[in-house]
């Protein structure tokens, strides 16, 4: 495609990704307009709202304030003074990086790549920008607005970049031809310990994902309980379970920092972890009802599973390694130092996703004791550096992490 057809084509697809995010939570808002309100308030407020909802789904912070009455009628502390609500609707944001992924993938390979990823990110901005301004001035409520500007097309921008890798431009190409003549030995380490420290986090995730759906299954009835009691009906009911869909990412990553030890709060002065739960008032949202009420039966022993990941990991990559060691004549005791290089680089990295994970997924989500919802990123971060450097370290070393034998043979030459 020419330059023009690309820009043009890049910012009608990130026109779509906006319209699509505001489309989400809009078409449940109208149906409450139209069959709950009975279309007797302003369309507009339902409009603001799902921008609002939007916004936050892509961490953008909103400092509220209710009326008087609507405080009164609450009777909850703190509410009469204006809260933060900071913490982020990660499915909405999880959807916006995936966009991204499909976007940098469909411009990888076209002659005027670069120009179509401007365009697209510009239009983001633009749109962002419009949809500052139509809640701009609302009483009661005050986004952040150069968050609300910037962070929608820096997480799409984020999905660009990874959907962008395999690109042919003449810059990706020097670059490969760069690292192709680079140190290869070291090189190679490093992407073992990539490869560790990003599948460690990887399978944490995907367990913490089977557990977290063990836990609504388990905590079903307290869910139903919930829902009958906040008595929303039918299309309330439908709005409530659209927005926790919207939350089901974080609660993902909640269950990941219960798996890595440090657990997460929900409120403040409560922790739920392996070895401790204490639960103080918790809002009415039904999904609450999965969460445990006493400590794991198996205490510490739960500690092991981000231990035995790292575990496959570091056995995962140990070829690579000792391809890696082989080309560097490595062997013996260097050989053991430099798995546990790897080993301690691959923890690193392990402890980083996690605690940015960590750090997505915590904020605070009203007022009062609520000012402090999730897990704490520089625990989770910490307990998963230490975890993956024990489990990685003793997966790469695990037999001596001899080489291959054609690999040995080929250097005994």
């Amino acid at each position: 495609m020419n330059r023009r057809l690309t820009a043009v084509l890049s910012a009608f697809e990130a026109l779509l990704i906006v319209a699509i995010g505001i489309a989400v939570p809009l078409s449940v808002l109208t149906l409450q307009w139209a069959l709950q309100f009975g279309f007797q308030i302003d369309w507009v407020v339902f409009w603001r709202a799902a921008v609002i909802i939007w916004m936050l789904g892509h961490g953008v912070d909103v400092t509220f304030q209710l009326d008087p009455q609507t405080a009164l009628a609450l009777d909850v502390l703190g509410v009469g003074e204006p809260f933060l609500v900071s913490i982020a609707l990660t499915g909405f944001t999880l959807a916006m990086a995936l966009a991204g992924v499909a976007v940098g993938r469909r411009l990888r390979h076209e002659p005027h790549r670069i120009v179509g990823e401007l365009v697209a990110l510009a239009t983001v901005v633009l749109l962002s920008t419009v949809l500052l301004l139509t809640v701009s001035g609302v009483p009661g409520v005050l986004p952040s607005r150069w968050q609300a500007v910037l962070f929608p097309a820096l997480i799409l921008g984020l999905g660009i970049a990874i959907g962008s890798i395999g690109a042919t431009n003449p810059a990706r190409v020097r670059l490969r031809r760069m690292i192709a003549e680079g140190p290869q030995p070291w090189l190679a380490a490093g992407g073992a310990a990539l490869r560790a420290g990003l599948g460690t986090v990887a399978t944490v995730a995907a367990i913490a994902a089977l557990l977290t759906a063990a836990a609504l299954l388990a905590g079903y009835g307290q869910v139903i309980a919930l829902y009958e009691s906040v008595q929303a009906g039918v299309l309330g009911g439908i709005a409530l379970t659209v927005a926790q869909l919207a939350f089901l990412p974080t609660l993902v990553v909640w269950t990941s920092a219960w798996l890595v030890g440090p657990g997460f709060a929900v409120g403040a002065g409560s922790t739920v972890s392996p070895i401790a739960v204490t639960l103080g008032p918790l809002p009415a949202v039904p999904v609450l009802g999965a969460l445990p009420t006493e400590p794991s039966p198996l205490g510490f022993l739960t500690l092991l599973v981000p231990v035995l990941a790292a575990f496959a990991a570091g056995i995962a990559v140990r070829p690579r390694l000792a391809a890696a060691a082989a080309s560097a004549g490595v062997e013996g005791g260097a050989l053991r130092l430099w798995s546990l290089g790897v080993g301690t680089v691959s923890a690193v990295i392990a402890g980083a996703a996690m605690g940015f994970l960590a750090f997505v997924a915590a904020g605070a989500a009203g007022p009062g004791r609520l000012a402090v919802v999730g897990p704490d990123p520089l625990a989770v971060g910490l307990w998963m550096l230490t975890e993956t450097l024990i489990g990685a370290s003793l997966g790469l070393l695990a037999g001596g992490a001899r080489l291959p034998r054609p690999l040995a043979s080929a250097a005994s030459r």
